[in-house]
């Protein structure tokens, strides 16, 4: 960890042991995500209630490149079984966010929209434009439906956008649904 672990005790007194087991769980996360920043660990005795006796809420803040991951177990008599299942409810998200860094799950491409600006029929491709003014090129093969031949100018599309040897441009580009007649 860039930031050393920071561990908080409230409302009750520090416990060595509970402090230990802490630092053994989050050394466990670091050697399974090296990529962590700082962690930081609240263990919080709450109000006492008298029919319910000591209860314990754990909150840890983890911080990894581009992310913040927040878990909180609350209400919990023992606080070893909060810190326990704050920490493997904060491996289950580091295991999701380390498929994310190796590619393993993929992201869905957001679908724009825009309008068709300009048509080059003859050499099998066409420019739409954004919402935001931009200009995108796209050729005959990245038209899924219906057929570019079918495409005219303002013919409202969805699409991908890529970015290609030439620049940013549409990808999967097709009519859909959205399609508003003018």
């Amino acid at each position: 960890m860039q930031i050393p672990l920071q561990v908080t005790f409230r409302h009750f007194p520090r416990s060595d042991a509970l402090a230990a087991r802490i630092r053994e769980r989050a050394a466990e996360l670091e050697g399974f995500f090296p990529h962590i920043m700082s962690c930081r660990v609240v263990v919080e005795e709450e109000s006492r209630h008298k029919h319910q006796g000591r209860i314990f809420t754990v909150r840890v803040d983890l911080r990894v490149p581009g992310h913040e991951l927040v878990v909180s177990r609350e209400h919990d008599q023992d606080p070893f079984v909060a810190v326990r299942d704050a920490f493997d409810a904060l491996r289950r998200q580091l295991e999701d966010e380390a498929r994310v860094m190796r590619g393993d799950v993929k992201g869905h491409p957001m679908e724009l929209r825009g309008r068709v600006a300009r048509l080059f029929p003859d050499e099998g491709y066409g420019f739409i434009v954004t919402g935001d003014g931009r200009e995108l090129y796209f050729s005959s093969e990245n038209v899924v439906t219906p057929s570019f031949d079918a495409l005219t100018v303002d013919t409202e599309v969805q699409f991908i956008e890529d970015v290609g040897a030439e620049g940013p441009q549409a990808k999967r580009v097709s009519v859909g649904k959205h399609h508003v007649s003018s």
